[in-house]
């Protein structure tokens, strides 16, 4: 596994080890010693996939204290926009944000550090986008930021979003416990 870290503290990508022969690809999606020595502690409690038709955003999810949790995304089939905003108020990059593409071509992760907000745009119909998780969903926790309340370049006129997407609040309206 090649980990870099991003601009934003705590975030990394993650370039997953892949193999190719005769038979087809393989890929290794979680490694815990590679993690390790790159100091990133994951202890993984809850994994879930989505697919998503092309133009479909979903986001900007995360957990509230004390259920707050770690992900690891990947796409392992088709390739989206993955997007990571920080949402921590002391953090010296609260409110930016970073985009990653992920697809199947590229085979690359991103671990989100708890206090992000995360979400992605689908780029392609059918785009499979899967995720590690460090603490199983908590319904009552489970919230987000508007997609559109930030400075993102979705890159898409008209997104299929949720109504539970669109009914989260403005970043400038909430209120972060991180």
């Amino acid at each position: 596994m090649f980990i870099e870290a991003k601009e934003i503290q705590g975030v990394y990508e993650i370039v997953l080890p892949r193999f190719e022969d005769a038979r087809g690809v393989f890929v290794k999606s979680f490694h815990e010693p590679s993690l390790l020595e790159a100091k990133l502690t994951f202890e993984l409690k809850e994994s879930y996939f989505s697919f998503s038709k092309k133009n479909v955003i979903r986001g900007m999810h995360f957990q509230l204290p004390p259920h707050d949790h770690e992900k690891i995304v990947f796409c392992p089939q088709g390739k989206i926009m993955d997007v990571i905003l920080d949402i921590r108020k002391n953090s010296p990059t609260y409110g930016k944000h970073l985009t990653i593409e992920l697809s199947a071509e590229n085979h690359k992760a991103v671990f989100i550090p708890k206090g992000c907000a995360h979400g992605f745009l689908s780029l392609e119909d059918n785009a499979l986008t899967y995720y590690l998780v460090s603490y199983a969903h908590h319904p009552a926790s489970d919230t987000g930021i508007l997609y559109n309340s930030f400075d993102c370049d979705w890159q898409v006129e008209n997104p299929i979003l949720s109504e539970r997407d669109l009914g989260f609040s403005r970043l400038e309206n909430f209120d972060s416990p991180f």
